[in-house]
């Protein structure tokens, strides 16, 4: 059986030097005379001591780990956010906490209060309200924040987002340019930020085309954004009398969409003669969909790189760093659910 681990005590003892001495060799070498540092790693040698990187990490307030915390860890959307933060996290020797917030903003505050224990350098978080308090209590506390799939309307907490207004618009537009005027919009809950501002864009585009949402938009409000929440949607959908039913769908992200698309296909409703379908995020799986899915494309991995620079940055770089807001555009990626053009 292994004996007790050998402390920086020991090797200051077996060497004859202050703890301070050993902490210096470890740490800043060049101010330790030549024998004396020589002395002390041989101690080192011969006790077989190991560094404990994370402890010294910690007791400069600083670890080498972040927090990253999405809303669905089962959406591909932000599986592929997440490779782009591992990517630029791991290049810099940095490791990633990955947590799951479910959309649940006691489960969120749970996970903060877990990473600010760990004395993570930094979190990176998709919020499920607006930025609260806890971040900023969070950024009192030296643990650096940025916003990840919604922008910051603080000067000082960066962020990075898409522009989702303009996407919602895009998609509507899609629509409208193509004949429909009975269009369903699928999408919850409406408290996320990115939802409301879909749906605000598609209502910006209809009354660009000089269309009400009374007359030609109805909402079929979701729990969740989810395969099943999608099923859902689609059976009220198509619960409504056939001549006043919808003829397009426009859903809040792809998982919705392909869980329409699931019902759609089940009764035989032709997608896009019957029923055209738009989703959003242009996640890997809509182009693979039965009737390949029209998608809002967001650079989702660019989002999660960019998110992670600018934490190290403000990290690394906090005399010239400065808060940034950045914002992407979507592009409409048109595929077969959508393409027939009605007479």
């Amino acid at each position: 059986m292994a004996g007790p681990a050998v402390s920086i005590r020991d090797v200051a003892n077996h060497a004859g030097v202050s703890v301070g001495t050993v902490s210096n060799v470890l740490n800043r070498p060049d101010i330790v005379a030549p024998t004396t540092r020589s002395r002390v790693l041989a101690a080192i040698t011969e006790l077989g001591f190991v560094p404990n990187d994370a402890a010294r990490q910690l007791r400069r307030g600083r670890g080498r780990t972040l927090g990253l915390v999405v809303l669905d860890v089962a959406n591909p959307f932000f599986t592929d956010v997440a490779k782009g933060v591992e990517d630029t996290t791991g290049a810099a020797g940095m490791a990633v906490i990955f947590c799951n917030s479910d959309g649940d903003l006691t489960k969120e505050n749970a996970y903060l209060d877990l990473l600010e224990e760990q004395r993570v350098q930094g979190v990176l978080i998709t919020p499920v309200d607006d930025a609260s308090a806890r971040l900023h209590r969070l950024r009192d506390r030296g643990v650096l924040v940025v916003l990840l799939d919604r922008r910051s309307r603080q000067a000082d907490i960066c962020s990075v987002s898409v522009d989702d207004r303009l996407g919602g618009e895009l998609a509507m537009r899609h629509l409208v340019e193509s004949g429909h005027r009975r269009i369903a919009f699928a999408g919850g809950p409406h408290r996320l930020e990115q939802v409301r501002d879909r749906y605000d864009g598609a209502l910006q585009a209809l009354a660009g085309a000089g269309l009400s949402e009374q007359e030609h938009l109805r909402r079929y409000d979701t729990p969740a954004l989810t395969v099943a929440a999608g099923r859902d949607a689609a059976a009220r959908i198509l619960g409504q009398p056939r001549e006043s039913r919808a003829t397009a769908v426009f859903c809040a992200n792809d998982l919705l969409a392909l869980g329409v698309l699931q019902v759609l296909t089940r009764q035989h409703i032709r997608v896009p003669d019957d029923i055209a379908l738009v989703g959003y995020d242009d996640i890997e799986f809509a182009a693979a969909a039965a009737v390949p899915l029209s998608s809002v494309r967001q650079p989702r991995q660019r989002l999660g790189q960019t998110a992670a620079g600018l934490l190290l940055e403000e990290a690394n770089q906090p005399e010239t760093h400065r808060h940034q807001q950045v914002v992407f555009e979507p592009e409409l990626v048109v595929r077969e659910s959508s393409q027939f053009t009605r007479p």
